[in-house]
């Protein structure tokens, strides 16, 4: 009886689910009974994951979103007892429509919506208002089925606001445009996931399914246009260490009623331009002349006032109503309150160049993964460009290079930008920064005695993002703890360590002046294992020194093969330098090393010897991208793996 009612629940839940979104209501056996070895072990199952849209001829859309799921364990029952859904209520407004109970044994039980509570979404550095509505389901059991439906309208991804309670807010700022990227990858299994756009007869709608397949259709319903995107039997996304994000990797529909990049690029620099975002300010002037002071060649004017951007307002967003999203802030209200989010930042650095005399405007990104040449909205950041005497433009990011000594984080090479110019732009790609731009060095120079105590001193030098990892400890740290935090390096080789003295330079807040360059003396007994007339013991520049800046460390290498792409901190350059005085009398017993790697990922050479009296080793190792491809692994891989080989036990006996 159990079975029966179970399947017959299933039979009503999904048919009512497909007919709300277009499709024709059927009957079909519980897939979960069919194929249960396909299912087992899962908490849920989605047996329909369906949105349905309806656009208007401003843009705007009435969305809804049906979810069918069947419960499978306990774990299962507790993760769905409560229903949340996020909404943004500067572009949109969601409610629950119907929520109902299907329980395993026939009852059924329709919750009451009107219970469900609206509140404040949790935030964390940006305060735009955002919400969440929750529904409680209460206490479900396995074999029980949710069914619910949420009615939303307005639209997704672009943040700008008209400003007042009425129909307005729901039009997009590019009014008349209509696009979305939907997520085809789930996290639970789904039986079935549809996604269907009705959209005005007279509207012309370009798309591309990427990253997998799917069915799609487009129909003439009622006068319009119904395009219509399904797959079934999907299961959750699998996932690698480190890999690109699930935009760059698991099946995606883009949509976009915008012929082209190019109509977005002027349409994003004449909102601003009409909105004055940029327009001088008597204060703000007065401290672009005084910083430009002095300064000769356009890079050094570019320069300090990119820095003094980044450096001085503060990460933090505010919702200001009007002017969120798109439209930048003023200079006046960046100026005055000296926080905000990127396009704040971004806005701030915009006024300052113009003051200078610059051409300057912003540009669109998204950090994280790629651009798709559909030009839907994708973007998630704003950043600068200025125009040089060349004639060219040039991206500049003051979000992300605080206490930097690059004008744009090489943090997000190989990232597309979109810029806000007045002739239109197709969309740009940073490039690859090459790895010595992001040097770290180090070379030691220790002795090693026959009680196993090592002395000697070491230096550390960096450049660009290597620099801004190792500087953060004087930049963004108390200087009463510089001490215990430069010492903790030492700890982290060996917790016997003791540090003699440490020279950092006069001022080593001072990222400007020149790359990093920090010089140890310290002792450290017992570093050596001791045994019958031998030491062991691992080379101090592979013993976790400064491990923070190697990144690269943080991936897996003893995956034999990858799937999808990855990605790293960014390109780096590491160079490892030590000889190591020997008691005398000691030979070492290791044989001598010479390895050379060399692929399009990442290059390495490496050497270990000894002669006379002294150990001699020296590693350089380039790692060529911040994102790689799958096929980049077997270099990448090769490479890292040999630079680990180093690390390993030196033996010396006597």
């Amino acid at each position: 009886m159990r079975y029966f009612a179970l399947t017959v629940l299933s039979f009503l839940t999904l048919s009512s689910a497909y007919g709300q979104s277009g499709e024709s209501c059927r009957f079909a056996p519980d897939p979960t009974l069919q194929k249960p070895e396909v299912y087992a072990g899962y908490d849920c199952v989605n047996l329909l994951d369906s949105t349905s849209v309806t656009v208007q001829p401003t843009g705007s859309g009435s969305f809804s979103v049906c979810k069918t799921i069947k419960i499978q364990t306990p774990r299962g029952a507790v993760s769905n007892r409560i229903i949340k859904y996020d909404y943004d209520p500067l572009t949109a407004f969601a409610q629950f429509k119907r929520a109902t109970v299907y329980r395993a044994n026939g009852d059924v039980i329709n919750l009451d919506v009107t219970q469900a509570c609206d509140y404040a979404a949790p935030a964390r550095a940006i305060y735009w208002g955002a919400r969440q509505i929750m529904l409680e389901v209460g206490q479900l059991n396995p074999g029980d089925i949710i069914e619910y439906e949420i009615d939303k309208k307005g639209f997704t991804y672009a943040l700008l606001a008209d400003g007042g309670d009425d129909e307005s807010r729901f039009i997009p700022p590019m009014r008349g445009q209509f696009y979305d990227i939907v997520p085809f990858w789930v996290t639970e299994p789904t039986v079935r996931k549809v996604y269907k756009v009705s959209i005005p007869m007279e509207k012309e709608m370009q798309f591309q399914f990427y990253q997998g397949d799917c069915t799609s259709s487009m129909r003439y319903e009622d006068g319009r246009k119904a395009y219509t995107f399904s797959t079934n039997d999907v299961m959750p996304a699998k996932r690698e260490p480190n890999m690109v994000d699930l935009f760059d990797a698991a099946p995606k529909l883009m949509m976009s009623s915008t012929p082209k990049w190019q109509d977005k690029s002027l349409w994003f620099n004449k909102v601003n331009e009409d909105y004055g975002s940029f327009a001088p300010l008597p204060e703000a002037q007065k401290k672009v002349d005084e910083l430009i002071k002095g300064k000769k060649t356009e890079m050094e004017k570019i320069a300090v006032l990119t820095h003094w951007v980044a450096d001085n307002i503060r990460y933090s967003g505010i919702s200001m109503g009007k002017g969120e999203g798109y439209t930048l802030h003023n200079t006046k209200m960046n100026y005055t309150d000296r926080c905000g989010v990127c396009k704040d930042i971004a806005g701030t650095l915009i006024s300052f160049l113009r003051m200078a005399g610059f051409e300057a405007y912003p540009a669109m990104t998204m950090a994280g993964s790629r651009v798709e040449s559909i030009p839907a909205d994708h973007f998630n950041h704003c950043v600068a460009v200025v125009k040089l005497s060349s004639g060219t433009y040039m991206p500049l990011d003051p979000t992300w290079v605080p206490f930097c000594r690059e004008l744009w984080s090489s943090a997000e090479q190989q990232q597309n930008y979109l810029p806000g110019v007045p002739e239109g732009s197709d969309l740009c790609l940073t490039p690859v920064s090459a790895p010595e731009n992001h040097y770290v060095r180090i070379k030691a120079n220790n002795k090693l005695d026959a009680k196993g105590t090592l002395t000697g001193q070491f230096t550390i030098t960096a450049e660009g993002q290597s620099d801004s990892n190792i500087r953060g400890m004087f930049t963004r740290g108390w200087q009463s703890q510089w001490k215990n935090m430069l010492e903790s390096q030492l700890l982290n080789v060996s917790p016997k360590a003791r540090l003699i003295s440490v020279d950092y330079g006069k001022d080593p807040k001072d990222y400007q002046a020149a790359p990093i360059k920090i010089t140890f003396r310290y002792e450290i007994p017992e570093y050596a294992i001791p045994g019958k007339e031998e030491l062991v013991f691992k080379p101090m520049v592979m013993n976790n020194l400064y491990n923070q800046v190697k990144s690269y460390l943080r991936i897996n290498t003893d995956l034999p093969e990858r799937q999808y792409g990855f990605k790293d901190g960014c390109s780096r350059l590491v160079e490892l330098d030590e000889t190591i005085q020997l008691p005398k009398g000691y030979t070492l017993l290791n044989e001598a090393k010479n390895e050379s790697k060399q692929s399009d990922a990442a290059d390495f050479e490496g050497s270990l010897s000894q002669d006379g009296d002294k150990i001699t080793l020296h590693q350089k190792l380039a790692l060529k991208k911040r994102v790689y491809e799958a096929a980049d692994w077997d270099g990448f891989r090769s490479a890292v793996n040999a630079h680990k080989g180093f690390g390993d036990y030196l033996i010396i006996k006597k």
